[in-house]
């Protein structure tokens, strides 16, 4: 960290990716919420991105604050995911037990795998830990079960495959 300019203040200027960290958080809750909404209620990808951008990310919820997410985050995960869901639904399908389906998952489960591979996948200026460790924790937020083990099993397969060259670093 670095000291501000001014001589009067003591405090240290916060650090950028710091700043940034929960605008992500809430940026990628909102996306798993954003593909659940689509999938269960057939909702286009730009009209859930302008009622999440008018109504859900910050503000107030249940008389609670809420940090304000990352719109531009959470447009990208979210049109990011449904863009590659092709290329990212025959990956999740192969982690499955043989005999099991896809659509027999949870669809929570599903939008968390979705986001979590399409941000694997496609932004690489996130660090993969931090991608298996952000969409695990939503997991854990929505599940109390195996739900999130089997996030972090899938979200590390794809580490592998994906990013490679990072783990070995």
């Amino acid at each position: 960290m670095t000291a501000t300019s001014n001589a009067n203040s003591h405090q240290p200027e916060p650090q950028k990716g710091k700043e940034r960290a929960p605008a992500r958080s809430a940026a990628r809750l909102a996306a798993v919420q954003a593909l659940y909404q689509m999938e269960t209620g057939g909702q286009g990808v730009d009209a859930t991105i302008r009622e999440f951008e008018d109504f859900r990310l910050g503000g107030e919820l249940e008389g609670e604050r809420v940090h304000a997410a990352d719109k531009a985050f959470f447009a990208d995960i979210l049109r990011g995911a449904v863009e590659t869901q092709k290329r990212l639904d025959p990956y999740l399908q192969r982690q499955l037990a043989k005999g099991w389906r896809l659509s027999r998952l949870d669809a929570t489960v599903r939008a968390i795998l979705r986001a979590g591979l399409y941000e694997m996948i496609r932004r690489a200026d996130v660090p993969y830990k931090v991608v298996i460790n952000e969409y695990v924790d939503i997991a854990k937020a929505f599940f109390d079960g195996d739900e999130p083990g089997f996030v972090n099993a899938v979200l590390d397969a794809a580490a592998k495959e994906a990013r490679n060259d990072e783990i070995h670093v």
